[in-house]
């Protein structure tokens, strides 16, 4: 079992890691004594704000890279700039994630390409180029899924299938990369609201759907990954729903 002081040297590689899950996640890390890689594929703005934040927490211990993850011809050689950086790799966290509606009838094959391309095409080409650096290590990887995987979501068809694909993606590679590599996913519910619009009334509507009677808050994502690297020894091929009991009642 890894200890925070053990975490000190240790590098956390996070997708889409500058913004919303993603920055609540590399914050927790790095409290805990990781260097973080954060991957952005638009919000430079953001990632350099991120970066500057942990820099006076602590120097050179954020290294920022500027992706289109769909380009998976790249991903090796993005790999091989963490280990030319830091000479090491502990964690990946597949976080970025593409999502918007898609009714049926009105899909393009271009709205498949993106949301099958980010939320499971670019985790397991990333996670193929990352292997043998885990293995190095006795690493981890932690998928971001969704509770939709399971029960889809209406309107977003295209979404749902994705993520139920990156469940199996966890499942298959926690039995491929298995002794040396544990892969586990986490399934959020309602933590943060969508960018784009939601009204108060369907707000408060899932809210009164949950058991806890609340929505989550991004540390609790952040919370259950630290879970995750450093005291699940024995936790592979499985999907931890952090969802305050919403599937409960659907």
């Amino acid at each position: 079992m890894m200890q925070n002081n053990d975490l000190t040297r240790k590098v956390a590689f996070i997708t889409g890691g500058v913004k919303r899950l993603g920055a609540a996640i590399a914050r927790h890390l790095h409290a805990s004594g990781m260097n973080l890689v954060l991957h952005y594929r638009h919000s430079e703005t953001a990632a350099h704000a991120l970066q500057a934040e942990l820099h006076n927490q602590r120097s050179e211990s954020v290294l920022l890279l500027q992706a289109d993850l769909l380009h998976t011809a790249k991903l090796t050689r993005m790999m091989q700039q963490i280990i030319d950086h830091y000479g090491r790799l502990d964690v990946l966290v597949n976080n970025a994630s593409s999502f918007y509606p898609t009714p049926l009838g009105e899909v393009e094959e271009p709205e498949w390409e993106d949301l099958l391309g980010t939320n499971l095409k670019a985790p397991f080409f990333l996670s193929q180029a990352a292997a043998p650096h885990l293995s190095a290590t006795q690493g981890c990887i932690i998928n971001l899924v969704d509770i939709h995987a399971e029960r889809p979501l209406k309107l977003h068809p295209v979404y749902s299938i994705a993520k139920a694909g990156l469940v199996m993606l966890t499942k298959s590679l926690a039995r491929e990369l298995g002794p040396k590599v544990r892969v586990n996913a986490i399934a959020p519910g309602a933590i943060l609201w969508p960018t784009h619009e939601m009204d108060e009334v369907t707000k408060q509507r899932i809210i009164s759907s949950i058991p806890l009677k609340c929505h989550g808050e991004p540390t609790a994502i952040a919370k259950t990954v630290s879970f995750l690297v450093y005291d699940a020894e024995y936790i592979t091929g499985q999907v931890i729903t952090v969802d305050g009991g919403r599937t409960l009642s659907q």
